[in-house]
C-alpha cells in the first residue's frame, strides 16, 4: 500500500515558510491505517519485543495498537509535569531553549527489549532525549520507528549508530 497518498501537505503551517506533511487523514483512513499498524509491526512478531514506547502526542497513536499486536506493553514519553507519581525525566536542547520529557518509574524494566515511535522524524532531538529516557530506565532500544522522515534536517544524523526506520521520506 501507497501510505504516502493519505499524507496531506499544507503550506505555510505552523508558520510561513512552513510545509506541514499532515499524517492525520493516514490515520483517520479504515483502509490505511490498520495496515500501516501491520507494517510497522511485522518484523518485530516473535522478537521479543516487551515494551513499545510512544512520544507525545502522535507517536501514542501508534505505538499503543503496535503494543498490542506484538503483546508488549505500551510506555508512553510525556512532557513535564504530565504524568503522575514518581517519573524520571531527561532535558534536551531545542534550537531556541530547552525541553523536558518524562516517563514513569518503572515503566520499563531493565534488560526489557523496546521500540520507540513516533510519526515523524525531523531534527531527532525528542527521539534522541527519548532514547536516552528509555536507557536511563535500563531498556534497551531495538529501533527507533517512524512514518515519516524530513531528510535534510539532520534527524537521522543526531540518531548516529542507533537502527531508524521510516516507512516515508520527504526531502526538504
Amino acid at each position: 500500500m501507497d501510505f504516502g497518498t493519505y499524507v496531506r501537505t499544507v503550506p505555510d503551517f505552523p508558520k510561513k515558510g512552513i510545509l506541514f506533511y499532515d499524517l492525520m487523514p493516514l490515520f483517520g483512513s479504515r483502509e490505511a491505517f490498520p495496515k500501516l499498524v501491520e507494517h510497522l509491526a511485522a518484523p518485530y512478531r516473535g522478537k521479543g519485543i516487551t515494551r513499545v514506547v510512544g512520544i507525545e502526542a502522535r507517536g501514542f497513536i501508534l505505538a499503543a495498537p503496535m503494543a498490542q499486536l506484538l503483546g508488549a506493553g505500551f510506555v508512553p514519553v510525556r512532557k513535564k509535569g504530565k504524568l503522575p507519581g514518581s517519573v524520571r525525566e531527561f532535558s534536551y536542547d531545542l534550537e531556541y531553549g530547552q525541553d523536558t520529557i518524562a516517563m514513569q518509574e518503572g515503566a520499563i524494566a531493565k534488560g526489557e527489549r523496546v521500540l520507540l515511535v513516533d510519526d515523524l522524524l525531523a531534527t531527532g532531538g525528542t527521539a534522541r532525549a527519548a532514547l536516552g529516557l528509555v536507557r536511563l530506565l535500563g531498556g534497551e532500544v531495538e529501533e527507533l520507528l517512524f512514518v515519516a522522515e524530513l531528510e535534510g534536517l539532520g534527524g537521522r544524523d543526531r540518531l548516529s549508530g542507533e537502527k531508524v526506520r521510516s516507512v516515508l521520506s520527504y526531502k526538504v
